[in-house]
């Protein structure tokens, strides 16, 4: 049977399925693994949060995208909040600053992290490449395209849960980002989901959904095969080339 004439999910059906792509979360990467068992090293903890630091920067971006490309207010209205999540407002800091936390917690400075110094080209790439898709797809597409928030706060949790006992040298500080993103995350899954299971909802139109989700799993899964690559494996870019 071609897919233009199989029978569209149920938005229950549909939500599952979309739920199923939890097995491919970067939560299950060998690099995920090492760091909530506690068997990362320094310099690779400090990695991470460079790195993704470029992808916290990034993500308001890609909200304002979203919102550039979307003409009903009160869907601009609801997203806006993303945005203030990250940024903050005049007296209450954001995640992006709860982010900086973090990484002085792990014994980086501000200025290293602000000028991505150390973000890795494959990082970059990854990040940059989930940018442009937002600000080319339509804005129900690149809303789907967040619902990797739907694994989130598990992720989130085992951080809490793992890190003070495996990494007593981090800071108490830097956990302000993740404690923060436990309720944010889920708030913020229950507009992103019913913007999918409202708008897509032809059988093609479901199996694109499925794709883009996928694709932002893929982002995320590539930005730590590009971290494994520089601290575990120890190849970092250009490692075999001489100055």
């Amino acid at each position: 049977m071609n897919d233009d004439v199989k029978a569209a999910w149920s938005q229950q059906q549909f939500e599952d399925k979309l739920r199923a792509k939890e097995k491919y979360y970067h939560i299950n990467h060998e690099f995920h693994l090492l760091m909530n068992s506690g068997k990362l090293h320094k310099e690779a903890i400090q990695g991470w949060v460079a790195n993704r630091f470029y992808y916290q920067t990034t993500i308001p971006v890609k909200d304002a995208a979203i919102m550039a490309n979307c003409p009903e207010r009160d869907v601009r209205r609801h997203w806006l909040q993303r945005i203030i999540d990250h940024d903050g407002t005049e007296g209450e800091e954001g995640g992006i600053e709860a982010w900086l936390q973090l990484g002085e917690a792990v014994g980086l400075t501000r200025k290293e992290l602000i000028s991505y110094e150390h973000v890795l080209p494959g990082v970059r790439f990854a990040i940059d490449a989930y940018l442009n898709f937002a600000r080319r797809a339509t804005w129900q597409e690149a809303a789907c395209s967040s619902l990797t928030e739907l694994f989130a706060p598990k992720i989130h949790q085992k951080r809490l849960d793992s890190w003070p006992d495996h990494y007593t040298w981090i800071e108490e500080k830097g956990y302000i980002y993740f404690r923060k993103r436990l309720s944010e995350a889920r708030r913020d899954v229950e507009h992103g989901l019913q913007i999918t299971l409202d708008h897509f909802r032809t059988r093609q139109e479901q199996d694109k959904a499925l794709d883009i989700l996928q694709f932002k799993l893929d982002i995320l899964w590539t930005m730590l095969d590009s971290m494994w690559m520089a601290y575990i494996e120890k190849k970092p870019p250009y490692h075999n080339i001489e100055n």
